[in-house]
């Protein structure tokens, strides 16, 4: 059983994060990066972007979107990134956002089918997402899934793996915060899980990939750990950290965040893939989109409302990425089809593999423009975990639901074109 503590960090005293602060701030800080990042333009165009992704008679996302030949290729719906989307339109909802979508009937869709769940962090994502858009059919969805054996009879949850532990705890901990007082203890699955990702930390702060893979892939998943691992786990922790009221957590959390920080590129590059041992980058690609303005923004301004210690500059420094601050100058943004393209990575796998051999023998080399390109895809997560870090910064007023619903209508018209 896990013990309650105090915080070790007053929170009491330290106020959520304002929305026109953390506005000010991380405008302030593109600003001296050389690039002016209109976040409230940015979630117009998430929004945008989702609404070329939905399919109207399934009711659900497509899983990506890839432009080919000047064509948008959509493939199939996809359950669980749909419900990445759900989670940032009603995190927008609840600030007051304009709502083009009708979330009841996509929410209703994606609640009908749980076949989809095959991991321990699958059954986190939904628990985090019924906790959030749907409380009273939590308790249901705990009793339909052998929680307390979760951990045991999934195989992610065997081979420890940080990103399925990460997800799996929040959305334990945020059960918790939906409905404490009407569902059953939860301390133990939750301090089991958080046991279980503290062993895939270092003490450098960085986080591997998995802890008991197989025997093939034992050395290198225990020694090298990407970047979503690493900002899922600092979700995960500050969450539990916050609903358990447990100090511990916090710390790790911060440690992982701080080490991370000091390895983002001169750009504001969030890398691809971290060694946990010497705390160095293996491999810097692909830079992705989603991580650069969705997914360290999630886990960074969590982190830093329940610490207080500010994250605003490399925030903002990712975020400039995204609007042309990068290694091709490009704006990854495009307002003609109203999409935001995947990412940056290399022409070559080749590439990867010699970076890798290069950085064992601790030789860097910088980014060079010849040898990457953009990936012209995009992912209904990315839009969703987007909305859900900035939802709190207001649209402007002059954006009604009635413009929303007309882009909408004008994408869908030109996709069908």
């Amino acid at each position: 059983m896990a013990q309650e503590f105090s915080w070790g960090v007053d929170t009491s005293q330290q106020p959520f994060v304002e929305a026109v602060s953390v506005q000010k701030r991380i405008a302030g800080h593109a600003d001296r990066c050389g690039s002016q990042v209109d976040i409230a333009a940015l979630k117009i165009l998430a929004l945008r972007s989702l609404a070329s992704l939905f399919d109207e008679e399934e009711k659900l996302f497509y899983r990506r979107v890839i432009l080919t030949d000047d064509r948008i290729l959509q493939e199939r719906t996809s359950r669980k990134r749909t419900i990445v989307a759900l989670l940032g339109l009603q995190r927008l909802a609840e600030f007051g956002g304009p709502q083009p979508f009708d979330v009841a009937s996509i929410r209703d869709a994606v609640l009908a089918d749980s076949a989809w769940v095959r991991s321990i962090g699958d059954l986190g994502l939904l628990i985090w997402f019924t906790a959030e858009c749907a409380p009273e059919r939590l308790g249901k969805l705990l009793k339909d899934f052998d929680l307390e054996n979760s951990l045991e009879s999934s195989l992610d949850g065997r081979q420890g793996r940080t990103e399925g532990l990460a997800c799996f705890l929040a959305g334990i901990a945020h059960a918790r915060l939906a409905c404490r007082e009407t569902l059953p203890d939860l301390t133990d699955i939750a301090v089991d899980t958080y046991r279980l990702l503290q062993e895939n930390q270092s003490e450098g702060g960085i986080f591997g990939n998995a802890a008991f893979p197989g025997l093939l892939q034992q050395t290198f998943c225990n020694r090298f750990g990407t970047f979503s691992d690493q900002m899922c786990a600092i979700y995960g922790l500050t969450t539990f950290g916050r609903a358990f009221q447990i100090e511990e957590p916090l710390e790790s959390a911060l440690s992982c965040a701080n080490s991370v920080r000091a390895l983002q590129g001169e750009m504001g590059q969030w890398w691809f893939l971290y060694d946990k041992y010497t705390c160095r980058v293996v491999n810097r690609y692909p830079v992705c989109s989603r991580h650069q303005d969705g997914t360290a923004p999630v886990a960074l301004l969590a982190l830093g409302e329940a610490t207080g210690q500010s994250f605003h500059e490399p925030i903002s420094k990712g975020l400039s990425w995204i609007v042309g601050t990068n290694e091709l100058g490009i704006d990854l943004r495009n307002l003609d089809r109203g999409l935001i393209w995947d990412s940056i990575g290399p022409k070559r796998h080749i590439t990867n593999i010699w970076e890798a051999a290069l950085s064992f023998m601790n030789i860097s080399r910088r980014p060079q423009q010849d040898r990457v390109k953009i990936r012209y895809e995009a992912r209904p997560d990315h839009f969703g975990w987007l909305l859900y870090a900035f939802s709190s910064i207001g649209l402007p007023k002059e954006v009604e639901l009635r413009q929303h619903t007309r882009e909408r209508a004008d994408v869908l018209n030109g996709i069908a074109d």
